[in-house]
């Protein structure tokens, strides 16, 4: 006689869930009802602040463990999921607040544009507690499809319709590639969670199939895909500089988190580290390195900042590049430091984008970096604000936050035999500092010849640029913290 097993549902672990969907659905009712932009912007921030909440909450309660059957669960909600869902909807708070000037020509769709927001959110917050791969990736999707269409909502702008359509055909194919991988898993193992993929595979049996490689191999290019590192990066800097600047910093925080945070789950998780090590080894390499080297000859703005971003991938990769050389405790500090980099990461890059919206005309581009020149003279709080986060960025002080992720990633590194890789850490460390510095120093010089336009950085703007320095300021004092939450 077969055995029944029977589905738990724990609504406590569901809380931050709940809001997040329930924030989506708050903004349409609150747009459809009222029909006032003020109050549909109001009805967004309040509910990803009660997910914010709510998240935290939860991640302060033991491990919850819903939708198992046996000891296989679809959701854990942790430390860790409860840092990656309160930042999510932070962030969406940080990227409202830079929409002000974007919401306010009123050519910018009110109601909609928060919702797909807040959708994304939504599979932000899924995605940090998923523990199979099915809600891994339809969290991944929810979390990017809204983008599709936020990218593309600068009217009459020639560059966001081709962003858009660009980062749509890369994403189906990176969504393609992970859903192959996947169903290659399955058909090796019959199993499709996480911590069960994972115990199956360290058998040396089904380790040694080459569909195995050929599925582990799709999974991670994939993902990576998400988290734009080389060679899947060419989408990310025409999407960043096509997309409305909210947006651009919304898919440079948000988004590059969860693909962090899918990628994490899956080489910790489920994929054997003595394949995905070396494989990521050459990707972080060549991600950090590529990034570098080409944002050293940008001149837009928003292109800058992608290629950093670019940059930025390849160290956050870097920790899990050393997985196979690594022991199991060693292996937990390089799952910590990569997530904790991608963390302090995110932060600092919401306040460089803050900065630049700050300084551009209400509704405009990034524009070039000539335009920025001499911007901290007429605006010093303001520029002051965006040298903070480009010195962060660095990974120099008084931005502790952006000198201990390097820091942290570095130690990760250190003392097994993945000391070649902490060099090629420092080496472009290094390099990063020329066009950070650059820029940075830019602020406070001559003005350039052509006349710079007349900015009035709007209060939320400001906002969001005091907020987002303050968080890395914090952090950079309490580094531990994040990385005792990132390991849980």
């Amino acid at each position: 006689m077969s055995e029944v097993l029977v589905q738990s549902v724990d609504n406590v672990a569901l809380l931050p869930a709940y809001l997040a969907a329930g924030t989506a659905v708050l903004v349409l009712l609150v747009d459809l009802l009222l029909a006032r932009p003020a109050a549909t912007v109001a009805a967004a921030v309040t509910g990803a602040v009660a997910t914010a909440v709510g998240a935290a909450a939860v991640g302060t309660l033991p491990d919850r463990r819903t939708f198992c059957v046996g000891a296989d669960c679809s959701w854990v909600f942790g430390g860790r999921a409860a840092l990656v869902a309160a930042l999510v909807a932070l962030l969406l708070v940080g990227v409202l607040a830079l929409s002000g000037p974007l919401l306010r020509d009123g050519r910018t769709p009110v109601g909609e544009y928060c919702f797909l927001l807040a959708c994304s959110m939504t599979g932000g917050v899924v995605l940090g507690a998923a523990g199979d791969l099915i809600t891994l990736i339809v969290a991944v999707e929810v979390l990017t499809l809204p983008l599709y269409v936020l990218v593309g909502l600068r009217r009459g702008s020639l560059a966001s319709a081709e962003a858009a359509v660009t980062f749509f055909v890369v994403s189906v194919v990176a969504t393609t590639l992970t859903l192959l991988g996947a169903a290659l898993l399955y058909a090796v193992t019959g199993a499709l969670h996480l911590d069960r993929l994972g115990g199956l595979l360290a058998d040396g049996a089904l380790l040694d199939l080459p569909l195995t490689t050929v599925a582990v191999t799709l999974v991670v290019a994939g993902l990576a895909f998400k988290v734009a590192a080389v060679p899947f990066h060419v989408w990310a800097p025409a999407t960043y500089d096509g997309a409305p600047l909210p947006v651009a910093a919304y898919l440079s925080t948000a988004s590059k988190l969860g693909g962090v945070v899918a990628l994490l789950a899956v080489v910790q998780h489920a994929l054997p580290a003595e394949v995905t090590g070396p494989v990521l080894a050459t990707v972080a390499v060549l991600t950090m390195t590529v990034g570098n080297l080409v944002a050293l000859r940008q001149r837009r703005t928003v292109r800058l900042l992608a290629w950093s971003s670019v940059a930025q991938a390849g160290y956050i990769l870097a920790p899990l590049g050393a997985l196979a050389l690594a022991d199991p405790d060693a292996r937990t500090g390089a799952y910590a430091a990569a997530l904790a980099y991608a963390v302090f990461f995110v932060l600092l890059e919401l306040a460089a984008f803050a900065g630049v919206v700050a300084l551009r005309p209400a509704g405009a581009d990034g524009g070039t970096l000539d335009d920025l020149r001499g911007a901290a003279r007429r605006h010093p709080w303001v520029g002051g604000g965006l040298a903070f986060a480009l010195v962060g960025l660095a990974g120099l002080p008084p931005a502790l936050a952006g000198l201990f992720a390097k820091v942290t990633v570095v130690r990760s590194l250190l003392g097994g035999e993945a000391n070649w890789l902490a060099l090629v850490v420092a080496v472009n460390a290094v390099l990063g500092l020329a066009y950070y510095l650059r820029v940075a120093a830019s602020l406070y010089g001559p003005p350039g010849d052509a006349v710079a336009p007349a900015v009035r950085p709007g209060r939320a703007v400001i906002a969001a640029l005091a907020v987002a320095t303050l968080l890395a300021v914090v952090v950079g004092f309490a580094p531990q913290v994040v990385l005792d939450l990132a390991g849980g």
